[in-house]
């Protein structure tokens, strides 16, 4: 082969090698430069009414990643990163988005270290592959409805107690007709049972105006001595027919700011209650002790006291330390509960010492009204009645 023939040859190889090395570039750069399928995005709007719910909402795309999820539905813990936390939730939400049906369920979720929380989950498609998911959580509301349902039934079984002991006695006094002193000792049976009954039936109208807990909307200057006179007079028929020394110590011409019916209530509970629970020849003290913002109106008793694993029950309604002791003093269940939701109301507290034999003290604290000097008790312009 002559020179000239091998170099064209040459010449033409080195013509298509850079020619097919440009033609892969281009291919290459083409590839490269070719639109990639887009990531399903949000509908017009949705991520700006995720931003202001206050209920949890999320939004998930085909890969069961989480797209946008509402500050509440990150603080449930329902969404961490872009996953769901909820193993029920995260197949609801694939079970919507295979036939487009929209499904609502009841969920129970879990929490380490924290008690489980009811919620109820919507599901609906937004499109092919998204799907938006609203859970709300109704733990207060099943926690309510439970409270409401042991209410209902505890009242049905406390009313039952006076209303057939009234009947069974009505029966004894219409068979007994002829005889007066059983006539007479029916009667007064009767007439304590009725009491019972009354009183029973007032702590729980006082009890369902207290229950909502919401703050006073106008509190008023309250009179402490005038409160605590109330309620020792209240219990002085209860305490003279025991020999029990009801006494007021502590400091004199104080003011509370809140309703005066509702504390002269609540006093007069814890009053009545330590009267109760103290034995014969015994003293009940009541005492007021004024702080910067607060005052503590005390009772302390020589009473029975309270085992200590009960003393974080008995502010709930019906609970009875020792339930045969109450219906020995016609006791109804409810008065500490409605000393606490009374405290609550006031924007105050209740709090309790007591040890088994040695008797209790309770001390509600509610706010001080400002601007009103206390004075010593030889300084007092009309001394309270102090023993009942």
């Amino acid at each position: 082969m002559s020179p000239t023939v091998q170099a064209l040859l040459f010449a033409l190889l080195g013509a298509v090698l850079g020619g097919g090395t440009v033609l892969a570039f281009r291919v290459s750069e083409r590839q490269r430069r070719a639109p990639v399928a887009p990531e399903p995005s949000l509908p017009p709007g949705v991520a700006a009414v995720l931003s202001v719910l206050r209920s949890s909402a999320l939004v998930v795309d085909g890969s069961d990643s989480v797209l946008k999820a509402s500050a509440p539905a990150v603080a449930m813990g329902i969404v961490r990163g872009q996953e769901i936390t909820e193993r029920e939730l995260a197949e609801l939400v694939r079970q919507v988005r295979r036939d487009g049906q929209i499904r609502e369920t009841e969920l129970l979720m879990h929490r380490s270290g924290l008690p489980p929380r009811h919620v109820t989950a919507r599901v609906a498609p937004l499109s092919s592959q998204l799907v938006l998911a609203l859970v709300e959580d109704r733990t207060r509301e099943r926690r309510v409805e439970s409270i409401r349902r042991d209410f209902v039934a505890n009242v049905s079984h406390e009313l039952k107690t006076p209303v057939g002991a009234i009947k069974l006695l009505s029966d004894a006094v219409i068979d007994a007709a002829d005889d007066p002193e059983a006539v007479q000792r029916f009667a007064g049976r009767m007439h304590k049972e009725s009491d019972r009954l009354a009183r029973l039936v007032q702590q729980i109208i006082e009890l369902s105006r207290l229950q909502g807990d919401d703050p006073l909307v106008e509190p008023v200057a309250v009179d402490v001595d005038g409160i605590v006179a109330r309620a020792i007079d209240e219990s002085s028929t209860d305490a003279h027919a025991r020999s029990i020394d009801v006494t007021q110590q502590g400091t004199r011409g104080l003011a509370l700011l809140g309703n005066r019916e509702q504390v002269a209530v609540a006093l007069g509970n814890l009053v009545a209650n330590a009267v109760a629970y103290s034995p014969e020849g015994s003293t009940v003290v009541v005492s007021a002790t004024a702080h910067d913002t607060t005052v503590d109106l005390a009772v302390t008793d020589q009473g029975i006291g309270i085992p200590s694993g009960e003393i974080d029950r008995i502010f709930e309604r019906f609970y009875r330390v020792d339930p045969a002791r109450h219906r020995s003093t016609g006791g109804t269940g409810l008065g500490l509960s409605i000393v606490k939701h009374v405290a609550a109301s006031h924007g105050g507290e209740v709090r309790v010492w007591s040890v088994e034999g040695q008797g209790s003290t309770f001390t509600l604290t509610l706010p001080r009204k400002p601007g009103v000097p206390p004075v010593s008790a030889q300084d007092a312009p009309q001394p309270l009645k102090e023993n009942a």
